[in-house]
């Protein structure tokens, strides 16, 4: 329970990574606004979270790229709970496309995803958090951002941009009590992944066998509880004088093998 009755906004919550550390921040003992577009998606992680724990979370739909949304997330976890303890900026979209196919629309929608979302979220907690005290914010970021590969292109230069959003808050924010991470995911199991090794002719073991190469320490994909354990470090008081970190949780990611 290393987040009692802490209270986290989590964006991109309902799929994927972030289901996978709602579910585990929950079990650590935190209150959770979980964002996402998908109602039914949404509808289906609070009643895991019911069955968990009753009224320990709750569900808030819309567009991670629109302000007033960014806004009202950050009140719903006010209203419900009080406070703002966290945020965890982890919605995110990597279409695949080659660097020189790229076009203007699909590079502006990574980015309001990936970038101005977290940004927006970001502008209103620390305001929030300022008031109560402190916070905590994570910001999961990629090995893309170091040097992605062509078909990551405009994911990668997005994620560059969370890296840098997260040094700036931790360098003006820390006087505040506020505290901002960032964590390297290397290469994460979830269904659209399997699913795109699918399209490229490989199978599960396949896929596993292949991301074991990439990444040697995990031998494997890795779990959503491997990026997991690093949020809720970094939410905890464990942590409490880290701030303008790069937790690299990539399993001994090695580029280009």
């Amino acid at each position: 329970m290393r987040l009692k009755d802490k209270v986290v906004v989590l964006t991109g919550a309902t799929k994927g990574i972030g289901r996978g550390v709602a579910l585990r921040l929950l079990d650590e003992g935190a209150y959770v606004i979980a964002a996402g577009r998908s109602a039914e998606d949404g509808d289906s992680l609070i009643a895991e979270a019911e069955a968990k724990r009753p009224g320990s979370a709750v569900f808030v739909k819309g567009d991670i790229c629109e302000e007033a949304y960014c806004e009202a997330l950050i009140g719903e976890a006010v209203a419900r709970f009080g406070r703002l303890d966290g945020l965890v900026n982890n919605a995110g979209i990597f279409p695949l496309l080659p660097f020189d196919d790229t076009d203007a629309e699909t590079f502006d929608r990574v980015f309001a995803v990936n970038a101005r979302g977290a940004y927006m979220c970001g502008k209103f907690a620390v305001r929030r958090m300022a008031k109560g005290g402190g916070g905590s914010i994570v910001h999961v970021g990629s090995t893309h951002a170091f040097g992605a590969s062509p078909a990551y292109s405009a994911y990668g230069m997005s994620k560059g941009a969370l890296y840098s959003l997260s040094s700036y808050i931790a360098k003006n924010y820390a006087k505040h009590g506020i505290r901002s991470n960032w964590i390297t995911v290397g290469w994460v199991e979830t269904e659209l992944e399997y699913s795109r090794m699918q399209a490229r002719g490989l199978d599960r073991a396949a896929a596993n066998e292949y991301a074991g190469r990439l990444m040697p320490l995990a031998g494997a994909m890795q779990t959503t509880d491997d990026v997991a354990y690093g949020v809720i470090y970094l939410l905890s008081d464990e942590s409490r004088t880290v701030t303008e970190s790069d937790l690299r949780i990539t399993g001994g990611f090695v580029p280009g093998h």
